[in-house]
C-alpha cells in the first residue's frame, strides 16, 4: 500500500469546522491546489478563513453551492448533506466525493496500523472507549479516534506508531467514505436517527451497513437487533470473514453472550460448538446496565477478531471509566438514586437507559428532532413511577405518556430556562419514595435549553447536589 499523491490535484474542501480545516491543511501541505467553500459568512468563519488564507488556501465564504473551476475532487465536511447543489455538480461532472475518513484512509502509509471501526445508532462513543481499553491492557498502541473528538487525519499523519486503532464511525462519515476497508467493524444497533439527513431509514441503515464492506476477520452484529445482521448478510467481505453476534442471553456457536453472570466466547475458541472461553463478570462493566453490558460484548468481540487474550478483556473493561453523563450516578438522596443520562439524546438511547431501573420517576424532553414518543413510552411504562417534563417538545411526549401510561403522574413544566433543571429534580424528589431512582433520559436533543447534552447534565447534579446539602 502507497500512500496518496495529491500533488498539484485541484482539490474542493466543502465547509470549514474541525473536520474542514484540518483537511484544507493536510491536502495544502502535500501539494495540493486547496480552495474552501463555506455557506457561513460569520465573524468566526472570517476568522478562520484568514488562517487559512494566510496559507495559501483560497476561501469562498457564503458561496458553498458552486462548484470552483477546475476542481478535480471534492472534500467534504461529514454533516454536509449528499442533496447539496454542489455535490450535484461534482457527480455530473464526474467527480469523487469523499469525506475526511475516506481521505485519512488513503493518506495512510504502508505501515499504517488496522481499524477496528464501530457505528450504531447509539454506544458508538462507550464502546470504542471500552474496545481501547481492552487493547491497551494487552500491551498494544492505540488510540480511540474519529467520530468520539480525536482527527483520523491526525492520527494517521502523525509522528506516533500504533498497532491498532478503534475507530468511531457516524453514519456521515461512512457515507462519504467509500474504500474504506476495516481489520474488522461492529454495527451495534438500528433505530430512526438523522433520516432527515439521509432521506430514508433505507439510506441510513445502508451508510451504516457500509462499515462491514471489506472486513477481512469479523462483521460483528446485535443478536436481538435482526437489521445489523441483514446488514452483515448483505456486505461485501474478503473470504473468510465471519458473522460474529453479541447477545445478552445464552450464545450460540459463533456468539458472545452472557451465562450465570458471565461475559463468554463462543466464536474466537478452539471448538465453537463445545466449548465457550470466560472473558469477564457483568459486575466488570462500569454500568453494568443491560445496554452496557451489550457495548461490552461488542468491544470484546472486535478485541477478540484482533487475537486479544480474555485476560485482556477484563482487565480493559475493569478500568474503563465512562464519559460523564452517560448513565452516570450522581447521588443517592433519601434513599433514591440519582442518574444522569442526558447523552440519551434520542428515543432509541432512552429506552435502553428506562430498561436499566424498575421504579423510575423520568426527567424527559426537549427538543424532539422530529422523533415519536408511543413506542418508547409504551415499552417503558410498567416501569414508570412519574415523569417530570420539560423543554420545547415536552408535549408530545405528554401525549404519549396519555395514551400509553394513563395512570403515570405527570409534571408539565411549562418553562425552557435552566432554571427549569432545579424544579424538575425538586418535582421528581417530590414524586420519588425509598427504593427508586430520578432518571434523567431526555429523549430529546437540549439546544432549546441548553448549550449541549454535557451542560444539561452538569445542570441536573448540580439540582441533586443541592438537593443533598439540604437534606
Amino acid at each position: 500500500m502507497t500512500s496518496l499523491d495529491v500533488a498539484g490535484l485541484h482539490v474542493t474542501v466543502a465547509g470549514l469546522g474541525v473536520s474542514g480545516i484540518p483537511a484544507a491543511k493536510v491536502l495544502h501541505a502535500r501539494g495540493a491546489n486547496v480552495t474552501v467553500v463555506n455557506d457561513g459568512d460569520d465573524a468566526r468563519a472570517r476568522e478562520q478563513a484568514a488562517e487559512l488564507e494566510a496559507l495559501g488556501i483560497v476561501v469562498r465564504l457564503g458561496d458553498g453551492a458552486t462548484l470552483p473551476e477546475s476542481t478535480e475532487l471534492i472534500v467534504t465536511t461529514p454533516g454536509w448533506k449528499p442533496d447539496k447543489p454542489l455535490f450535484a455538480a461534482a457527480r455530473a461532472a464526474g467527480l469523487e466525493i469523499w469525506g475526511d475518513v475516506e481521505l485519512a484512509w488513503r493518506l495512510r502509509g504502508p505501515d499504517a496500523a488496522p481499524w477496528l471501526a464501530v457505528t450504531g445508532t447509539n454506544g458508538k462513543t462507550t464502546t470504542v472507549q471500552m474496545l481501547a481499553s481492552i487493547l491497551k491492557a494487552a500491551g498494544l498502541r492505540t488510540a480511540a479516534v474519529g467520530n468520539i473528538g480525536v482527527s483520523l487525519l491526525d492520527v494517521v499523519l502523525g509522528d506516533e506508531q500504533y498497532d491498532v486503532l478503534a475507530v468511531e464511525l457516524s453514519s456521515y462519515q461512512l457515507h462519504w467514505a467509500p474504500s474504506l476497508r476495516a481489520h474488522s467493524a461492529a454495527v451495534l444497533n438500528i433505530a430512526p436517527d438523522h433520516l432527515d439527513w439521509h432521506g430514508s431509514m433505507e439510506a441510513y441503515a445502508a451508510d451504516k451497513g457500509h462499515v462491514y464492506d471489506g472486513n477481512r476477520v469479523a462483521c460483528v452484529y446485535n443478536v436481538a437487533d435482526k437489521a445489523t445482521e441483514d446488514l452483515v448478510r448483505e456486505a461485501d467481505v474478503e473470504e473468510g470473514c465471519r458473522a460474529i453476534g453479541f447477545t445478552l442471553g445464552t450464545p450460540a456457536p459463533s456468539q458472545l453472550g452472557i451465562v450465570e453472570g458471565i461475559l463468554v466466547d463462543r466464536a474466537f475458541v478452539e471448538d465453537r460448538h463445545k466449548n465457550a472461553q470466560e472473558l469477564a463478570e457483568v459486575s466488570d462493566v462500569n454500568p453494568p446496565a443491560p445496554h452496557n453490558v451489550a457495548n461490552a460484548l461488542a468491544a470484546a468481540a472486535l478485541a477478540r477478531a484482533y487475537g486479544v487474550p480474555p485476560k485482556a478483556v477484563r482487565d480493559g473493561l475493569r478500568a474503563f471509566t465512562p464519559d460523564a453523563h452517560r448513565i452516570a450516578h450522581v447521588a443517592d438522596v433519601a434513599g433514591v438514586a440519582y442518574v444522569d443520562d442526558s447523552k440519551a439524546t434520542n428515543t432509541h438511547a432512552a429506552e435502553a437507559s428506562l430498561a436499566a431501573y424498575e421504579s423510575i420517576v423520568w426527567i424527559a424532553g426537549g427538543l424532539a428532532k422530529g422523533a415519536a414518543f408511543d413506542e418508547l413510552v409504551a415499552k417503558s411504562a410498567k416501569r414508570l413511577r412519574a415523569a417530570v417534563l420539560i423543554g420545547a417538545d415536552r408535549g408530545l411526549i405528554r401525549e404519549a405518556l396519555a395514551r400509553h401510561a394513563p395512570e403515570v403522574p405527570v409534571v408539565d413544566l411549562d418553562r425552557t430556562d435552566t432554571g427549569a433543571m432545579l424544579a424538575a429534580v425538586q418535582e421528581a424528589r417530590r414524586l420519588a419514595v425509598a427504593g427508586d431512582t430520578v432518571l434523567l433520559a431526555p429523549a430529546c436533543a437540549s439546544m432549546d435549553m441548553f448549550a449541549n447534552y454535557n451542560q444539561r447534565g452538569d445542570a441536573f447534579a448540580e439540582a441533586v447536589r443541592e438537593l443533598g446539602a439540604g437534606a
